[in-house]
C-alpha cells in the first residue's frame, strides 16, 4: 500500500475511534460522530483530505452493502405481517411528504424531474440514526418505535426504484431534445431481468459449493464477489449499484445462507458506512454554509418542520400512537436519510441538478443529522418533565358467570395456563391490567378482560366466589403480593397458585398462606440441568433422579428458610448449610460401594 494512502486510512481509524465512543458517550449518536471526524478532516477543517469526492465515490461500497443486507432481512413473510404499517403509514409517508416538498421545488422554478427527485430524496430520514437512537434508548418496542422501523423499511424499499429512476428521467430529459430514451430503458431493464434470474438460478448452487470446501475466507470472499458483481452489473446498465445488491440480498432471503452472509458482510458493512459518513462530512460545504447561513438554515427549518408535522399526523391517526409517542415519532425521523446523499449524487452526475443546489441539499440533510441527538434529548426530557396524566380506564364488563378458574396476569405463564386449560374445556376468566396486552391478545382471538387484579371490585365482578382455583401470575410483584394478601382475606378457602419471580417474593407469598408457589424460572432451569447432565454422559434415568433429588432439598430449603428469611445472618448461614449438604448429598453417588 502507499504510504500516502496508509496513512489516510490510519487517520480514517483515529477518527472512527475517538470520535465516535466520544459522541455515543454523550448521547448523540455515532453517526454524528462519523459527521464531525469528516468535518474535522476535510477540505474546510484541517484539511487531511482535499479531495472528499474520491472517498465518497469509494465508501459508496457502504451504502451498497447496507442494501444488501436489508435485501437479506426482507423475507416475503416478514413482509407480510408488517404490511399494514409498513405499505400503510410508510407509503403514506413518503407520498405526502415527497408531494409537498415537490410542489415546494416547483414553486421555486425547478423542473418536474428535479422536483420529483428532491421530494422523494428529502422524504427519506437516516435508518442508521434513527434505528441507532431507538436502540440506544430503549425504544425500538415502543409503539413508535415499531412505526419508526415499519416507515424506515419502507422508505428503504422507496430509495431502490428512485436510485433506478434518476438514469431514466435523464433519458427522459435527452430525449425531450430529440434522442430516444428507449435503448437505455431496455438496457436497464435487462441488467435486472439478468440479475433476478441468474441469481435465481445461480447464487444457491455458488454458495452451496463453496460451503463444501468449508474454507471461511472463500464464503467471504464469495460474498463480496456477489454484492460487488451485482452492483457493477447494474452500473453497467446505468443504473444503481445499490439496485443490484438489494436484488441479490432479496434472492438469498430465504435461503440457508442468509445468517452467515450477513455475519460476512456486516464488519465490511459497519466499517464501510462509518467512511461513508466520514466522508458525506467532508463533503458539507462550509463556505457555502457560512456564505449563506440562513438559507442553509432555513432549508433546515422547513425540511424537519414539514417532514415532523407529517409524521406526528400520520402516526396520531393512521398509526394510532398517543400523541406524545406521535411527537416522538416525527422528532426521530424529522432528517434527512443517507439515501439522500446517494440519490443527489445520482442526480448530479445525470444532470437532474446543478453543483450549487446539490451542496444545499447535501448540507441541509447533514446538518439536519445533527440536529436530530438533539431533538430528541429535548422531546424526551420534555416528556420526563411533564408526563402524560394517566386516564384511568374503568374495568371491563365480565359476562362470564361461572368460571372453574379465574387467571390474574395472561403474559407469558398466563397464557400457557389458559391455552391447557382450554385444551381440556375447561372454562377459566383471564384479567390483565395491561391495556395493549388486551388488545393484542384480543386479536389473536382470546377473550381476555382489562382490569386491576387487586381491586375488590373487579374480583366480585369476575365472580371469584364461584372458582375452585385462582392463578395468580401478574409480573408486578408488589400488585402480585396484594392481589394474594385480598383474596386470603375475601376468599380464605379459594385455592390459589401463585407465581414467583425468586426467593423473597416467594417468601412473602407463602407468608399469606398461597397453597402453591411456582418460582418462573425454577422448573424450566430444572429441565435444562436434566438435558445437560444427558449430555455430559448420564444415562436418563440417572439424570432425571438427580434432577428430582435436588428439586426436593430445594424445595426443604425453601420451607426452612421461610422461617429465617427476614433475618439476613440466618438466611446466610442457612444458604451456606445447604450448600454442604447439597455436595454432600450428590457425592454419595460418585463413590464406589465397598465389596
Amino acid at each position: 500500500m502507499h504510504q500516502g494512502n496508509l496513512e489516510l486510512f490510519l487517520i480514517f481509524l483515529l477518527a472512527a475511534v475517538i470520535a465516535v465512543p466520544l459522541f455515543r458517550r454523550f448521547g448523540l449518536g455515532a453517526v454524528l460522530g462519523y459527521l464531525f471526524a469528516g468535518l474535522l478532516m476535510g477540505p474546510y477543517g484541517l484539511r487531511v483530505v482535499t479531495d472528499p469526492a474520491a472517498v465518497l465515490s469509494f465508501s459508496e461500497l457502504g451504502v451498497v452493502m447496507l442494501l444488501f443486507v436489508i435485501g437479506l432481512e426482507l423475507s416475503p413473510s416478514r413482509l407480510w405481517i408488517m404490511r399494514r404499517q409498513v405499505f400503510g403509514l410508510g407509503g403514506l409517508q413518503v407520498l405526502v411528504t415527497a408531494a409537498l416538498i415537490g410542489g415546494a421545488a416547483t414553486a421555486f422554478g425547478l423542473g418536474w424531474q428535479a422536483a420529483l427527485v428532491i421530494g422523494i430524496g428529502l422524504s427519506l430520514s437516516s435508518t442508521a440514526v434513527g434505528l441507532q437512537l431507538l436502540a440506544e434508548r430503549k425504544e425500538l418496542q415502543t409503539g413508535f418505535g415499531r412505526a419508526s422501523f415499519a416507515i424506515l423499511l419502507f422508505q428503504d424499499l422507496a430509495a431502490i426504484p428512485l436510485l433506478a429512476l434518476i438514469p431514466l428521467l435523464d433519458a427522459t430529459r435527452v430525449a425531450g431534445g430529440g434522442h430516444s430514451a428507449m435503448p437505455g430503458v431496455l438496457k436497464a431493464l435487462g441488467m435486472i431481468a439478468l440479475v433476478v434470474v441468474g441469481g435465481r438460478l445461480a447464487l444457491r448452487q455458488l454458495f452451496r459449493a463453496v460451503a463444501w470446501t468449508k474454507m471461511a475466507e472463500v464464503f467471504t470472499a464469495t460474498s463480496l464477489l456477489v454484492v460487488v458483481g451485482t452492483a457493477w452489473l447494474m452500473q453497467k446498465g446505468g443504473l444503481s449499484m445499490g439496485l443490484g445488491a438489494f436484488l441479490a440480498g432479496l434472492l438469498l432471503a430465504d435461503s440457508e445462507f442468509r445468517h452467515e452472509l450477513e455475519a460476512q458482510i456486516e464488519p465490511f458493512k459497519g466499517l464501510l458506512l462509518g467512511l461513508f459518513f466520514i466522508a458525506v462530512g467532508m463533503s458539507i460545504d462550509l463556505v457555502r454554509v457560512t456564505a449563506e447561513p440562513w438559507l442553509i438554515a432555513g432549508g433546515v427549518l422547513a425540511l424537519m418542520s414539514v417532514k415532523a408535522l407529517v409524521l406526528v399526523a400520520l402516526g396520531w391517526r393512521p398509526g394510532r400512537l398517543r400523541i406524545r409517542e406521535a411527537l416522538m415519532l416525527g422528532a426521530v425521523l424529522a432528517l434527512g436519510g443517507e439515501f439522500a446523499f446517494v440519490v443527489f449524487g445520482e442526480a448530479f452526475r445525470h444532470g437532474l441538478i446543478d453543483g450549487v443546489l446539490r451542496d444545499r441539499l447535501v448540507a441541509i440533510v447533514g446538518i439536519s443529522m445533527g440536529v436530530t441527538p438533539l431533538l430528541v434529548i429535548a422531546v424526551s426530557r420534555w416528556r420526563q418533565e411533564y408526563p402524560e396524566k394517566k386516564q384511568d380506564r374503568a374495568a371491563d364488563v365480565i359476562d362470564q358467570e361461572s368460571p372453574r378458574v379465574v387467571i390474574a396476569g395472561f403474559g407469558r405463564m398466563g397464557q400457557i395456563v389458559g391455552r391447557m386449560l382450554r385444551a381440556q374445556r375447561i372454562p377459566f376468566t383471564a384479567l390483565e391490567h395491561s391495556v395493549e396486552q388486551v388488545e393484542l391478545m384480543r386479536r389473536f382471538g382470546t377473550m381476555i378482560y382489562y382490569g386491576d387484579p387487586s381491586r375488590a371490585d373487579l374480583l366480585r365482578a369476575a365472580h371469584v366466589e364461584r372458582a375452585e382455583a385462582f392463578v395468580l401470575t401478574t409480573d408486578d410483584p408488589e400488585t402480585s403480593v396484594r392481589t394474594a394478601r385480598l383474596l386470603r382475606r375475601l376468599y380464605p378457602n379459594l385455592k390459589i397458585f401463585a407465581r414467583a419471580r425468586n426467593r423473597q417474593h416467594a417468601f412473602k407469598l407463602m407468608d399469606l398462606g398461597v397453597e402453591a408457589v411456582i418460582r418462573e424460572t425454577f422448573h424450566s432451569s430444572l429441565e435444562m440441568g436434566e438435558q445437560v447432565m444427558q449430555a455430559l454422559g448420564l444415562p436418563p434415568d440417572t439424570a432425571h433422579e438427580r434432577r428430582e433429588r435436588f428439586r426436593t432439598h430445594d424445595e426443604q430449603i425453601l420451607r426452612e428458610q421461610h422461617l429465617v428469611y427476614d433475618d439476613e445472618a440466618a438466611l446466610i448461614a442457612s444458604s451456606e448449610q445447604s450448600r454442604r449438604d447439597l455436595e454432600k448429598l450428590f457425592e454419595a453417588d460418585e463413590t464406589p460401594a465397598k465389596p
